[in-house]
């Protein structure tokens, strides 16, 4: 219609669910001769560049499917990152790679015009700005986050952020990225759970003041530099995963961030967890992690059960970091809940008859359906706890313990609700805060102290307690030993300490893909308003989650081995995908006269649940699985709760019935 409007309305409504659904492979593009590592669309969307392990990088015509341009880099080997310098009209392409090299190209003549030498590792990412066109940054595998100056009178580079300065000489940078809206910011992925996001203008501006002042070389041995200002530097973390790093270390089950990135709006960020999940951290309502510190003070069961709460904030037994959360505060009798709307309640009905039949990912999906449409619904919120225990995936128990703590904030008589948080932390190795949960539900809940649930989790707490190889003394109060470093405490500096301590927690979190095997594994928002969520897998295939239900919704596959990147077109419903095959894919709505889909993975919880296999799987294993066999080892049942809240309002159920 040519209207002003008109672009923000296609852009708005470009991705939609029904084209979501028809999804199929559209074409393969083909003239790498290697894995093809990193993908980048220019920002008007009519052309693609690609890297590859051949060391040259293409630059095609997506939409006629037609190669324009090859070239060979310089590099002498592998390309991680390709990207296009704003405001150079695709002129200027940038590429980093396994030499630790990066090297600035100019396309109109096929040439290498710069190339830089200063990191000691592989270079992973690069990353550029649209309020920066003369300059770009990287991040490598020494650690070292650096900014590059293209403008004629200084070609260089300089140091931005030195990651071992903070956590000692073996961290390793694997990606990063900077806010669309505001570039002043740039979040960092890096080996372990956290993600860093940093602010650029204030670094500049410390070291500035730092070079100005007159005193600035005069130090004595107390007053010690900061490399970053406070207040520069914000970490965000999934809440179980510094209590699970022992464990996963034991089982050489890497943590890494390899992909991060902000949805378009610069108000989310996206984080695809090597050896994990996908994370989605919201950096306008921040939560803290819902880990549990004991009390000074515990209430009589008295106190408990007539709702009181002492001057000092602890109540129930357990103080919560500042995340909005507080157990049995008020009135112990709250009123009733609503009634849910008739086709929520045939929403919920569903979950349990899935409950019921255990099919544990198909009743939490339809719960979070149901708590997107009534988010203060308590019994919703009980319920999906409920699966999550039973299903047992890695994060299960986290995510159910803030479910429980959401429905006990709801509504804070929720018997099942308060017994599902006693076990949860118990599962999740905060064993003396079980204890102490559980006896504040004893109190409050006397006509259940002596049920066979309780009874049952009181053994396995004490036994806990008292075991000689039981570390919950390392855990108890969630202190700053749960997130150091295991073996190398000393390469923590403290100053890591309190930045890791001050980390937030994430948003929401996406299951079923499997990154475990590749390091450059991404994620991504697809659709202007990031409806949806997009990640590839060591299975081959793509994933496609809700961005808001975290529901998954399609299962395509996308390369013979490994898919490793997906970058999104930036206003149509199209997206390139690629992996270890040579070849870059694109996608987008097939006709609806085209009724044969063979790249659709029909049984989404069956790849599912093999990928769950396969990350906690040792080499051996995975060996089998890509071989065909198949492994019984991490299953989808296990102990939990189990209700339908409307026919057992007076039972606590831990068991299979």
């Amino acid at each position: 219609l040519q209207e002003r409007g008109a672009l923000g309305f296609e852009r708005h409504y470009h991705v939609t669910d029904p084209f979501i659904r028809r999804l199929g492979l559209e074409a393969e593009l083909q003239g790498h001769s290697g894995c093809v590592n990193c993908l980048e669309w220019n920002e008007k969307g009519d052309l693609l560049a690609s890297g590859s392990d051949d060391q040259h990088t293409i630059v095609w015509d997506p939409l006629h499917h037609k190669k324009l341009l090859s070239m060979h880099t310089g590099h002498t080997a592998n390309i991680f990152s390709v990207k296009f310098l704003p405001h150079s009209g695709d002129r200027i392409l940038i590429t980093g790679a396994a030499d630790s090299k990066v090297h600035v190209h100019d396309l109109t003549v096929k040439e290498t015009v710069h190339m830089f030498g200063d990191h000691t590792n592989r270079v992973k990412r690069i990353a550029t700005a649209p309020m920066w066109p003369n300059t770009f940054w990287s991040a490598a595998e020494d650690g070292l986050i650096r900014q590059y100056d293209l403008r004629e009178n200084s070609k260089r580079s300089e140091v931005l952020i030195d990651l071992t300065e903070y956590c000692g000489q073996l961290v390793e940078a694997k990606c990063l990225t900077v806010n669309p809206q505001d570039n002043n910011y740039l979040a960092v992925g890096a080996s372990g759970p956290f993600v860093r996001l940093y602010d650029i203008r204030m670094i500049h501006n410390h070291r500035k003041s730092m070079k100005q002042s007159p005193s600035a070389g005069v130090h004595t041995f107390c007053d010690r530099q900061k490399p970053l200002p406070d207040g520069a530097a914000q970490y965000y973390v999934a809440g179980h995963l510094p209590v699970k790093l022992p464990d996963y270390n034991n089982r050489l089950r890497v943590l890494v961030a390899t992909y991060v990135t902000f949805s378009p709006d610069g108000t989310e960020l996206l984080v695809n967890m090597g050896g994990e999940q996908v994370y989605l951290f919201d950096l306008t309502y921040k939560q803290r992690p819902y880990t549990f510190l004991l009390p000074k003070k515990c209430h009589t069961s008295g106190e408990v059960q007539n709702g009181k709460t002492s001057t000092n904030g602890v109540s129930n037994g357990i103080h919560l970091h500042s995340n909005g959360f507080r157990l049995a505060e008020g009135r112990a009798h709250v009123s009733p809940q609503v009634e849910l709307p008739p086709y929520l309640e045939r929403i919920k009905q569903q979950a349990n008859e899935a409950f019921a039949c255990q099919l544990w990912t198909q009743a939490i999906q339809l719960y979070s359906k149901a708590v997107q449409k009534a988010p203060n619904n308590a019994m919703l919120y009980g319920n999906r706890a409920a699966a999550y225990m039973k299903r047992k995936w890695d994060g299960d128990h986290y995510d159910a313990l803030r479910d429980c703590l959401k429905a006990i904030s709801l509504n804070p008589c929720h018997l099942k609700a308060h017994f599902r948080l006693a076990r949860c932390l118990f599962e999740l190795k905060y064993v003396a805060e079980a204890l102490e949960c559980l006896d504040d539900f004893k109190g409050k809940f006397p006509e259940q102290a002596h049920s066979s649930a309780c009874d049952a989790l009181d053994r396995d707490i004490n036994a806990a307690l008292f075991s000689k190889n039981d570390n919950a003394e390392d855990k108890k109060g969630g202190g700053p030993i749960r997130l150091r470093a295991t073996g190398r405490k000393d390469s923590i500096s403290e100053d890591e300490m309190v930045l890791r301590e001050r980390s937030y927690d994430y948003k929401f979190r996406y299951c079923g893909h499997c990154n475990t095997t590749t390091d450059i594994k991404e994620a991504n928002f697809f659709g202007s308003n990031a409806q949806y969520i997009v990640s590839g897998s060591d299975d081959g295939s793509f994933f496609i989650w809700e961005k808001e239900t975290t529901n998954l919704v399609r299962v395509l596959q996308g390369d013979e081995s490994i898919v490793n990147c997906l970058q999104p077109h930036p206003s149509y419903c199209f997206l390139a995908t690629s992996g270890i095959d040579p070849v870059v894919r694109l996608w987008n709505p097939r006709p609806e006269s085209e009724t044969l889909n063979g790249r659709v993975v029909v049984d989404m919880e069956g790849a599912s649940q093999a990928n769950q296999r396969r990350m906690n799987a040792d080499p051996l294993e995975v060996m089998l699985l890509n071989m065909g066999y198949r492994i019984t080892g991490l299953t989808s049942g296990g102990a939990g709760g189990s209700d339908d809240e409307d026919s057992s309002e007076g039972q606590v159920q831990c068991r299979p019935s």
